[in-house]
């Protein structure tokens, strides 16, 4: 077969364009006239080459991959250049073993007796020579292959032979002529490693090609797909790992205590502490309380009962190591000896102590809150330093935390009870901060909070998002008798039933579904009025009205429209009189006690006077608890039809109501979807992907409140059972979200009224949330892509919760798994494995380990895995997949 001019051929030019252009300007490195076949062409041009070509497209993924991690390594921390660094080293050994994969595919073929053999090592070194899609400084990734395949076929005296050894041989020339110019970066590169090479360019040249590697890798990425994602750096606000006092409501401070238990000073700062009726918290050092013998025996010393007498008097007393050392500076099981023993020393004394962990100094590194997170205790540091450890003067100490209090206006205050200025400083600091209307807030066994507030403080009433019950109507009518049958109405109004009893909660005892004949306009009624009106529903209930099925619209003498929902026994002549008007539906809204209600009508028509709420402000939950709410949204106007071919048997509204639902309505991301938010996404949405235009607003009487959905944290891990969506689910959603993106985020939502003009809706915008409630959003916003089939988007996300926590197992699992779908095995069976580091009893991570390393080709690591899910869950839903694959091996 014909091949491309070979790589010596065009040596001079290609040379002179190196010197002139550099690497950057890729389409000077070969004559313009001649136009070269990519990898992929050429493997379909030659199949018998397609494996040797896309073993070197590996090589050279590993070659670029190094170069990405190393690259910058002068603006990388000690710690990075570390991490680049080993996972550097394996990806140059994972090259040595791809290399020696090749020369045996090389022998392989070499040893055969087909004419074609020769033509097809061409139409590999053509891809070497002339691939255009490949830098000169890529090509240097297959020098040492072409040096293995040149020494091999020199073996063979046939003339075909011996004219590739000649072109292989007048290559490698060429490549020692691009090494020269690579020296000096590639020897920095690779020069850690056991073999080295030395390639050198021009600066310029270096950085054009580092810039195009850029476009395709990433560090972060690399590293990823080799088990590492590096965490945030710790952050100074409070999360639920970490509490500064940053975050407590205003003007409520922390009294806490370290380094005791003291023999006099402990029960002088109790004393006082009684006097003026205020919580502390006491932070203990281990060796003033005892001794773990190295069996795990505890010896308790005559100090532990100052300690015992504050567990019973109800103060909380906490972790401060053992012996007071540096944590940040401590590792292994010395670290755990700080830590643990302590613990053990503290539970002794009684088991009531309080699960809090100071780290001695403020001192602390990743391993020490790995630590506290496997033994169930929570960090608390400190955001005011009385310094009473340094300041010998008392009356200094007290105007030092009164101007941090000040200025901070909440937080933790340090305090030792081991020092007398810190018993002298006391009183006076606590008299200046009642007088000025501070409040202390104690360990309530989960966080910080005011159990006794003093008298005469202006303390705002906690806010719930809860309902005490939660209420639903849902209808859906497809087989009306005088009406134009529907398809999609029935499965609809099930789906959102579905939905609100499982995902929500909402108990299908209070959920009335009517489906159908049995919703007749006298049983929709009763619905309402005998299970929801008047006192049936309490203040603090909530209300969630569905209905799928016609809409009709009617002219008034005066002008005005009126819009109907039509039951299953209406008659088109007479629905003015046996169909339920909105009035009615209004009249309704009013006649219930909930606080909250929503109504959501999938159908067309209009007519209905809708009040128009402000924008929602910042703070609107503590204002939403206070308000009632009577809101509605519409699938669209008079004049349209409700579009009933949506994807999995729904209609587009409500397809698109259901996403929403499902975590996509919560625009602002605090874990709620109110029902602002909920028409914020559906109208916008519905309106781009149909001819609807959806209509959103306040019913009279409403007081501006906000019917709220609490998103609820999935516990899903993925693995071979967990459902994706249809093609035409996926590509109605793609729609949805180009839509969604297409427009400002922040930019208030214009959509339509029932009375046919605009409104516009303002998200509120979301509180700040912990580390742990930010990555369990970034993990439900993977699962959501999952099941789209964007695969690179949820290994982002998951890869982001794994930032901002760590040890999140099902994170770790569910990234895994999408590198398996990916059928990326290596990668796949690297986070399976971090996943049964963080949580070795999670079964569903063995089964996924199993099915990684058996298409891997690991037989023995898939063996084990497998049979450690059977020892788990012998009776689980992968238990017979299990055992087939077991069969197998």
């Amino acid at each position: 077969m014909p091949r491309a001019p070979s790589f010596r051929l065009f040596l001079p030019s290609l040379l002179l364009t190196l010197l002139v252009a550099g690497c950057g300007d890729k389409d000077a490195q070969a004559p313009a006239a001649v136009t070269q076949p990519s990898a992929q062409a050429a493997a379909a041009a030659d199949p018998a080459a397609a494996p040797l070509l896309g073993a070197l497209q590996k090589q050279l993924d590993g070659y670029r991959r190094i170069i990405v991690l190393l690259a910058d390594e002068e603006q990388q921390s000690a710690a990075d250049r570390t991490t680049s660094t080993r996972i550097g080293q394996q990806l140059f050994h994972d090259g040595l073993e791809q290399r020696g994969a090749i020369a045996t595919q090389f022998d392989t073929l070499l040893r055969g007796t087909s004419p074609q053999r020769f033509a097809t090592l061409g139409t590999v070194l053509d891809y070497i020579e002339s691939a255009p899609e490949l830098f000169d400084a890529d090509r240097l990734a297959f020098r040492e292959v072409l040096r293995d395949l040149h020494e091999r076929i020199g073996a063979d005296s046939s003339l075909p032979a011996v004219k590739l050894h000649q072109r292989i041989g007048e290559d490698l020339e060429a490549l020692d002529e691009i090494e020269r110019n690579y020296n000096q970066e590639l020897t920095r590169i690779f020069s850690r490693f056991e073999r080295t090479r030395a390639i050198e360019l021009k600066r310029e040249k270096w950085d054009d090609y580092i810039a195009h590697l850029h476009k395709d890798y990433s560090r972060e990425a690399i590293l990823r797909d080799y088990g590492v994602i590096e965490p945030y750096p710790m952050s100074m606000k409070d999360s639920d790992r970490e509490i500064f006092g940053r975050d407590l409501p205003p003007k409520t401070v922390v009294l806490t205590f370290d380094d005791g238990p003291h023999k006099a000073y402990t029960d002088e700062v109790v004393a006082i502490l009684k006097r003026y009726d205020v919580p502390g918290v006491f932070f203990e050092v281990g060796r003033n309380l005892g001794k773990v013998d190295t069996d795990g025996k505890v010896s308790l010393g005559p100090m532990a009962k100052i300690s015992r007498n504050l567990m019973e008097e109800g103060y909380a007393v906490g972790n401060h190591s053992l012996t007071h050392a540096q944590l940040s500076r401590t590792t292994g099981d010395a670290l755990r000896q700080q830590v643990l023993d302590t613990d053990t020393l503290l539970k002794d004394v009684d088991s009531k102590r309080a699960p809090l962990f100071r780290f001695p100094y403020g001192a602390r590194n990743a391993e020490g809150l790995q630590l506290l997170n496997e033994a169930g205790l929570k960090s608390i540091m400190w955001n005011i330093d009385s310094m009473d450890w340094a300041d010998p003067v008392p009356e200094s100490i007290v105007q030092r935390v009164l101007d941090q209090v000040n200025k901070e206006q909440r937080g933790i205050i340090l305090f030792h009870d081991i020092h007398d200025r810190a018993v002298k400083a006391l009183p006076q600091i606590l008299d200046r901060l009642i007088a000025d209307g501070y409040q202390f807030a104690g360990w309530n066994g989960r966080d910080f909070s005011v159990a006794r507030p003093r008298k005469g403080s202006d303390r705002d009433a906690t806010v719930t998002t809860g309902y005490e019950k939660s209420w639903a109507i849902v209808v859906g009518i497809d087989n009306y008798a005088k009406w134009p049958k529907l398809e999609y109405a029935s499965h609809d109004a099930q789906a959102v039933a579905d939905t609100l009893t499982g995902q929500f909660g909402f108990p299908s005892s209070q959920v009335i579904v009517l489906k159908n004949e049995q919703a007749t306009r006298n049983n929709i009624l009763a619905a309402f009025h005998d299970r929801l009106s008047d006192d049936r529903t309490g203040r603090n209930d909530r209300v969630f009205v569905f209905f799928a099925g016609h809409g009709a619209t009617r002219q008034l003498a005066s002008g005005r429209d009126l819009g109907y929902i039509i039951p299953v026994d209406s008659d088109p002549k007479e629905f003015a009189t046996d169909a339920i008007a909105m009035t009615d539906i209004q009249n309704i809204a009013e006649s219930m006690q909930a606080k909250h209600v929503m109504f959501v009508m999938d159908a067309c028509y209009s007519g209905l006077g809708l009040t128009r709420g402000g924008p929602s402000s910042s703070s609107f939950l503590r204002e939403n608890a206070r308000r009632s709410a009577r809101q509605m949204l519409t699938a669209g106007g008079a004049d349209q039809q409700v579009a009933d071919a949506g994807p999995n048997g729904h209609s587009v509204f409500t397809w698109v109501l259901l996403q929403a639902l499902a975590g996509k309505g919560d625009l602002n991301g605090d874990g709620l979807i109110t029902g602002t938010e909920l028409a914020a996404y559906v109208a916008p949405a519905v309106s781009a992907v149909s001819q609807q235009t959806p209509a959103f607003g306040s019913l009279p009487g409403s007081q501006g409140g906000e019917f709220v959905f609490q998103v609820p944290d999935s516990q899903e891990y993925l693995n071979a059972d967990t459902r994706q969506l249809t093609a035409d689910a996926i590509a109605l959603n793609n729609k949805v979200d180009a839509a969604q993106d297409a427009k400002n985020s922040e930019a208030p939502v214009t959509v339509a009224d029932l009375q046919g003009g605009k409104a516009k809706l303002v998200v509120p915008t979301a509180g700040p949330a912990s580390d742990r409630q930010r990555s369990q959003q970034a993990n439900d916003r993977g699962l959501q892509l999952y099941r789209e089939k964007r695969y690179d988007e949820a290994a982002v996300q998951f890869a982001e919760a794994l930032k901002l926590r760590p040890d999140f197992a099902q994170a770790a699992n569910n990234l895994g798994f999408v590198y398996y779908r990916q059928q990326r095995y290596a990668e796949a069976a690297r986070w399976l494995e971090n996943t049964l580091k963080i949580d070795p009893s999670r079964a569903v991570a063995h089964l996924n380990l199993g099915d990684a390393y058996f298409h891997a080709g690991d037989k023995a690591k898939a063996k084990q895995a497998y049979t450690t899910y059977l020892a788990l869950q012998p009776q689980g839903s992968g238990a017979a997949q299990a055992r087939a694959q077991l069969e197998k091996l």
